[in-house]
């Protein structure tokens, strides 16, 4: 990239704040049509929580980033960027509870045999019950899941696992997530699902009921270094390790980002920034109304222990849901099984196992080398293997990767929105830049749209979700489509009121 030597005011008409997917798409589409940008991205690599991190020649993806979207757009620029390097990739994925694993997509036949006959027999009952007196109102996640599949399938299969991501109790969230997250998959179209031919089942609506999916071949963060080098080639620049000071505003428009110890002028501001880190750069400081909803804004962190073993073919799944309580693991990601070409040593595998917290408690502020071991003791707890095959690994710490639906969010975004009516030349975009937890996608669609208004179109982004009528490429957006997307994007668990742990997270 651009060395940072040359002098910051040189004439581009837009800065965008943030390096990820939606930062870097939002300059793609600006450089298609010859508007030149400055993306200022303070880590040391491009991709945001899309990046793919090295370890030895090992190469890990940070929660696992499917390359599945049902906009044509997103879709089109992924095969411009990638071409060949973007794969097709099988998905396996399965629950592991009580000692035993579980297909998911939940399969009847391969969950009763897991469960064993009595167990199967009460789970049974327990779902008959549940349709004969199911508990009214239904407000919370647990009543919803326990009212659809019973009380005894919901322990299994939705409580550990839900509370480990988001560190709130499953009677705290709000019901609206689970008729979002869980949208048409009953007992009835589980059943269904499988006795399909396998065909069949990937054609299907349902979106989590997919059985494949692409991917870049070295990793997500393939995708985002060759975006760089292609908006360089068209004149934007990308700059590293520019850490984003202040903010400069004044009534009616913002005038420029200092980063790093020089000040980017532009007419055009896009940031994907997290929203709390924004409201605190501004200089002049942000209004009174603002500056009090820097607060109401809550992240859930998460950091992943990278494990190389020796041995290949541990396991066939792309990754694994860790439902059992006696493990603090969530998620296990089997990267040789996301692409051959993430392992430099095809004798060994690396598996990176995710565990969420909060940063600054326990868990985060854990020693690394402590954090290995706890990795090794987890896997041989789970049977998956001997401590002994474990060679080498590294730990990676993950901030503000889950933006959280708590109480106080929506008030914190109503706050910023009022600001941004002010200052009309600054646009918000992505997942954290938008606080809303959304596949990368959704991300790049926001980016599109951003730089279609630097153009002179009109979108409303904060309406993304819901409406239709957007321009691409001088086409409408049909409504089915942009329907379609909000039907891939993962619902965010909201808190029923106050009480919610999420919102006890250390301050920043």
């Amino acid at each position: 990239m651009h060395p940072q030597g040359t002098p910051a005011n040189d004439g581009f008409p837009v800065v965008i704040i943030g390096a990820g997917p939606a930062g870097l798409t939002a300059a793609h589409e600006l450089s298609r049509r010859n508007f030149t940008s400055v993306v200022l991205e303070k880590s040391s690599m491009a991709g945001g929580l899309a990046r793919t991190e090295e370890y030895k020649g090992y190469l890990f993806d940070i929660g696992g980033h499917r390359f599945y979207t049902k906009v044509a757009a997103v879709e089109r620029m992924w095969r411009e960027v990638l071409g060949s390097d973007l794969i097709t990739r099988p998905r396996l994925s399965r629950i592991y509870y009580n000692g035993r694993f579980f297909r998911y997509p939940l399969e009847p036949l391969n969950a009763l045999a897991g469960l064993g006959l009595t167990e199967s027999i009460l789970c049974g009952l327990s779902y008959a019950a549940a349709k004969i007196h199911p508990h009214k109102p239904e407000e919370d996640l647990e009543t919803w899941v326990c009212n659809r599949f019973g009380r005894r399938l919901y322990r299994t299969f939705f409580k550990t696992y839900t509370e480990k991501v988001w560190g709130i109790p499953c009677r705290e969230i709000r019901a609206e997530w689970a008729a979002q997250r869980i949208r048409g998959l009953s007992l009835a179209s589980a059943v269904m699902n499988a006795l399909r031919p396998r065909r069949a089942a990937v054609s299907g609506d349902l979106r989590t009921l997919i059985h494949e999916f692409e991917y870049p071949r070295r990793g997500p963060g393939m995708m985002w270094q060759r975006t760089c080098g292609l908006i360089e080639e068209r004149g934007a620049r990308v700059m590293f390790d520019a850490d984003v000071e202040s903010i400069a505003w004044e009534p009616g428009r913002v005038t420029g980002v200092r980063a790093s110890g020089r000040t980017w002028h532009a007419a055009q501001f896009i940031s994907s920034m997290p929203i709390r880190e924004l409201i605190e750069r501004l200089d002049p400081p942000a209004p009174d109304y603002l500056r009090d909803a820097a607060g109401d804004f809550h992240y859930r962190d998460f950091l992943t222990v990278a494990l190389i073993v020796r041995g290949k073919d541990l396991f066939p799944d792309n990754w694994i849901y860790v439902h059992d309580p006696g493990v603090r693991v969530g998620r296990i990601q089997n990267y040789n099984n996301w692409s051959p070409d993430m392992v430099p040593d095809p004798g060994t595998t690396c598996l990176g196992l995710e565990y969420f917290c909060f940063e600054g408690d326990g868990l985060w502020q854990t020693e690394d080398a402590a954090l290995l071991e706890l990795g090794k003791k987890e896997l041989a707890a789970l049977g998956l293997l001997d401590p002994a095959q474990v060679i080498d690994g590294t730990v990676l710490r993950v901030q503000k990767a889950y933006p959280v639906y708590d109480s106080s969010y929506a008030r914190g975004v109503a706050a910023m929105r009022r600001f941004l009516d002010t200052v009309p030349n600054l646009q918000l975009i992505g997942r954290n830049g938008m606080h809303r937890y959304n596949n990368q996608d959704h991300s790049m669609l926001t980016g599109m749209l951003a730089a279609q208004n630097v153009m002179g179109a009109r979108h409303d982004l904060w309406r993304v979700n819901v409406d239709a009528d957007y321009l691409e490429e001088g086409e409408r957006v049909l409504e089915a489509e942009l329907a379609a997307l909000e039907a891939t994007q993962p619902a965010v668990p909201q808190a029923m009121g106050g009480t919610a742990r999420a919102a006890q997270a250390p301050p920043k």
